[in-house]
């Protein structure tokens, strides 16, 4: 029997500047065993995943994903352009913890209202590569609030942040300083990839990431990881 799964999120379930973690999800299970819908929408802070749950709630499926709050998270650091991002996203008012946790339970609450789907919620992936640094500790911030909200709501938390802070301490990776990835960063990165032809794995060696492509944006190893996660939690594979 297949299992209809919807992953909600932002550019990371987008995959445009991310390895995509729902091809590896499908690569990993038999063929036919999952059917998965993509809801992810660049630069989605969860306020605006709150606002596009129709198509989600419209065609109910079996099982729902949820990975939002990196947005959230880098809105919280010094030098990100907050007013930038509200024009930009058309939020109507400033990117706060509080905000986000109203937001995302928001999200739970009419997923568990209007779908009889199976809900998880996924801690952050982890922000650049130094654990001890603000971006690090952001998403940790971040990613013990979504654990709250599971818990609170009765939904699964999925323990991302947690797999990917095991996998940093094992690489002992460089400790390259955050530096939050410009508009034309993020441009630079497509032209790479759609007319130089090259890997988002080769951006991420040649910058000498564990992780990711520019500390946010997952290369193979970090989207295998949300792969794994999700997958250890869907129902068994069928025969």
């Amino acid at each position: 029997m297949t299992t209809r799964v919807a992953c909600l999120g932002d550019s990371l379930t987008r995959a445009q500047l991310s390895v995509d973690y729902l091809d590896l999800l499908q690569r990993r299970r038999p063929p036919g065993d999952v059917r998965l819908a993509r809801f992810g929408v660049n630069g989605d802070f969860a306020h605006n995943l709150s606002q596009r749950l129709d198509a989600v709630v419209a065609d109910p499926p079996d099982v729902i994903t949820v990975l939002i709050g990196t947005n959230d998270a880098r809105a919280s650091l010094d030098g990100y352009p907050v007013e930038r991002a509200m024009k930009r996203k058309q939020l109507p008012e400033r990117p706060s913890a509080g905000w986000f946790q109203q937001c995302l339970g928001a999200v739970v609450e009419r997923l568990q209202t209007q779908t009889d789907a199976r809900i998880a919620l996924l801690s952050l992936p982890v922000l650049g590569q130094q654990l001890d640094g603000a971006a690090a500790r952001a998403s940790q911030t971040y990613s013990r609030m979504i654990a709250e909200i599971a818990t609170t709501n009765k939904a699964t938390y999925l323990p991302l942040h947690e797999r990917q802070t095991e996998e940093l301490r094992r690489a002992d990776p460089p400790p390259i300083p955050y530096r939050d990835p410009t508009p034309a960063a993020s441009v630079g990165v497509l032209i790479r990839r759609t007319l130089l032809r090259r890997s988002l794995d080769t951006v991420s060696r040649r910058r000498g990431f564990v992780l990711t492509t520019d500390h946010i944006h997952q290369n193979s190893r970090g989207a295998a990881l949300v792969a794994e996660v999700i997958d250890t939690w869907l129902p068994p594979r069928s025969a």
